[in-house]
């Protein structure tokens, strides 16, 4: 089966507002990048998956699939090992996926300039309706998963699982675990497809959305002292060990959860 390799978070042309946000909140980012496709991003780092703020600069080459995209939750990313095997193993499959497409961003480490390179497998944006759903092949992933940029002074450690939502959400679950090498198995409240190392629920919804993003920490006691500090976000608890992070300039809501 897959494994989740990041999740988007889209600010459009709100970037600086949004790294500034996230960094309040005790995230760790990565310095600014600029892809060649005409996008800029931030990372929040974990040994595993990530969250990526991704915008567009203010001048320049403007990446139209962001720009037509919504703020907040906005991709959904696989890892693949071999971007052309897996275009063909979808294609196998039924699908319709498209590239690789390749590109690149610069990236300083220790004082030296380096380009980081990707190459990825995108499907037509009719294949899933609740948002953009990819697979990423890093060429360079030492220049990503750097020590420097995993430790989080809220202490954000992984993330456990991301929430689609759907009309027909049986059929959407099904489509998902094709794609993704894995297994629909029905749950409570919808659908549970698990992945290598997280899980994605597909739930009920009057209209095809991605929902929420459940991100795990070494305690909830950073992360919401520092949301209830601030006027533009918000947290609600969730029983002991679990709680809401809702940031509404950016139309998102966070699952957050307790390791302990």
């Amino acid at each position: 089966m897959a494994a989740l390799d990041h999740v988007v978070i889209n600010t459009l042309k709100s970037m600086d507002a949004a790294a500034d946000l996230f960094a309040a909140l005790g995230f760790t980012l990565t310095p600014r990048g600029h892809h060649s496709l005409g996008s800029i991003n931030h990372l929040m780092m974990t040994p595993g998956a990530y969250l990526e703020l991704v915008g567009v600069p203010d001048t320049g080459r403007q990446r139209q699939e962001v720009l037509d995209s919504p703020f907040g939750l906005n991709g959904l990313v696989l890892r693949t090992f071999d971007a052309d095997a897996t275009r063909d193993r979808l294609a196998a499959a039924g699908f319709a996926p498209a590239g690789p497409v390749a590109f690149s961003r610069p990236v300083e480490v220790d004082g030296v300039e380096h380009d980081a390179r990707f190459r990825t497998v995108r499907f037509p944006p009719e294949t899933f309706p609740a948002g953009r759903v990819y697979f990423c092949e890093h060429l360079t992933p030492e220049l990503v998963w750097r020590p420097e940029w995993m430790a989080h002074p809220n202490g954000f450690l992984a993330i456990d699982s991301f929430t689609v939502s759907s009309p027909e959400p049986e059929e959407e679950a099904r489509r998902l675990a094709t794609a993704f090498e894995s297994t629909a198995t029905p749950v409570a409240d919808g659908w549970r497809i698990p992945l290598d190392d997280a899980d994605v629920l597909v739930v009920p919804g009057e209209t095809a959305g991605f929902r929420t993003a459940t991100l795990r920490f070494s305690s909830l006691d950073d992360i919401a002292a520092r949301a209830r500090g601030r006027s533009d976000a918000g947290w609600q608890v969730l029983g002991t060990d679990a709680g809401v992070l809702s940031l509404p300039a950016f139309d998102l809501n966070l699952t957050c959860r307790s390791s302990r």
